[in-house]
């Protein structure tokens, strides 16, 4: 393996692993990587989708696992965001505006599971109406941003649940997993009709992913606090945020 492909696969190999621990898949980690190693950014969507699925479908896995995944609360958003996710990643568009305004988002957002160290908790309850009434247009919204970016899009939808009240850390992290392997696996379809991974590369990678995303989702799943899954929350957003803003 050339040295070059081994710093890539080891750096790639730590960002599945800090992702997956807070449930999600790494995509905007390995586009920053991947964009910092020369590959133009254009070209590695269906690639950065096609690891985002391997890390999220254990984290899926894991946290279903542990009891933590409630399908209740992902259902309204997946609704409309897997078809939005299919319909950004159709378009071409210029994204330094939009990088620039989600990356400022997320800082703010993991700034403030940082400052504020409590841990929240869920409701018990959250009524269908509600649920829907949120859960249909914020998923559409997600759903196409992340598609059009090239991400899952669970780095938005996790502070939004947690703002709500509407889960917890660890059920949180359960739900965008799933969110993502659902829209990374509508975005990847889009891509690749605009053009196929780079194999060579993927083969690589995707050991990386496959070690470092089981190993991270496991510890969150099984071994995290909920209040440390916050805070990790918290640095995640802001080193995503930093990467869109790259």
């Amino acid at each position: 393996m050339p040295s070059e492909l081994l710093i890539l696969a080891i750096l790639v190999f730590a960002a599945a692993a800090l992702y997956s621990l807070v449930g999600h898949g790494g995509a905007s980690a390995y586009l920053a990587i991947l964009v910092l190693a020369g590959f133009p950014r254009e070209g590695i969507a269906s690639t950065v989708l096609a690891l985002n699925i391997l890390a999220t479908l254990l984290g899926t896995v894991n946290y279903w696992r542990a009891g933590h995944f409630d399908p209740r609360l992902l259902f309204p958003f997946i609704l409309t965001s897997v078809p939005a996710a299919f319909l950004g990643g159709s378009l071409h568009i210029s994204q330094q505006t939009l990088s620039l305004i989600l990356g400022l988002t997320l800082l703010a957002a993991g700034l403030r599971f940082l400052l504020f160290t409590n841990p929240i908790a869920g409701r018990q309850s959250v009524s269908l109406r509600l649920l829907f009434g949120v859960g249909l247009p914020v998923g559409f919204v997600l759903g196409f941003l992340a598609g059009l970016i090239g991400i899952g899009g669970g780095i938005f939808l996790s502070p939004l649940l947690l703002f709500m009240g509407w889960a917890d850390a660890k059920k949180t992290a359960a739900i965008s997993a799933a969110f993502i392997l659902l829209n990374s696996l509508s975005g990847l379809t889009a891509h690749i009709l605009k053009g196929t991974p780079e194999w060579t590369l993927l083969g690589t990678l995707a050991v990386a992913v496959l070690l470092g995303g089981g190993v991270g989702s496991y510890i969150g799943a099984f071994r995290l606090a909920p209040v440390t899954l916050q805070r990790l929350l918290g640095f995640v957003l802001i080193v995503a945020g930093f990467k869109l803003l790259i």
